[in-house]
């Protein structure tokens, strides 16, 4: 079973890494660097590398040695990650107030008549939950 590193928070840069192989699961360096140079910027293979390097010695990533090339894998899903960057901005940005939180998101940002209603049945559901 692969080990959960929820401890460190990782960098932007890291964390685009980490988007590309959430959504296309364990891959080679090549494979990352040509997805960030599509979605993202200009990056230079040796920068992605050295990067991912570095993610494997943070344990954010693993690495399948097995082959001739080599395959990386995330350490921790997306779910547990985005959870606990989502926690620790909460505490720091909100002295742990979630409804603080969306007061302030909804406040800024245009949001859909079928988003409001998904948040108002989500908001039903956790009532319920609580009694």
């Amino acid at each position: 079973m692969k080990e959960e590193n929820t401890s460190i928070e990782p960098t932007k840069s890291e964390l685009e890494i980490l988007q590309v192989l959430w959504e296309h699961g364990p891959s080679t360096v090549r494979f990352v660097n040509d997805c960030l140079n599509e979605q993202k910027r200009a990056v230079q293979y040796t920068s992605t590398l050295k990067l991912m390097q570095i993610m494997v010695d943070k344990k954010l990533l693993t690495r399948d040695e097995s082959q001739m090339k080599h395959i990386y894998i995330p350490a921790a899903e997306e779910a547990v990650t985005k959870s606990f960057l989502l926690e620790r901005f909460v505490d720091t940005m909100y002295k742990g107030s979630a409804s603080s939180l969306l007061m302030q998101l909804l406040g800024n940002k245009k949001t859909s008549k079928k988003e409001l209603e998904a948040i108002k049945e989500l908001v039903k559901k956790l009532d319920k939950k609580d009694k």
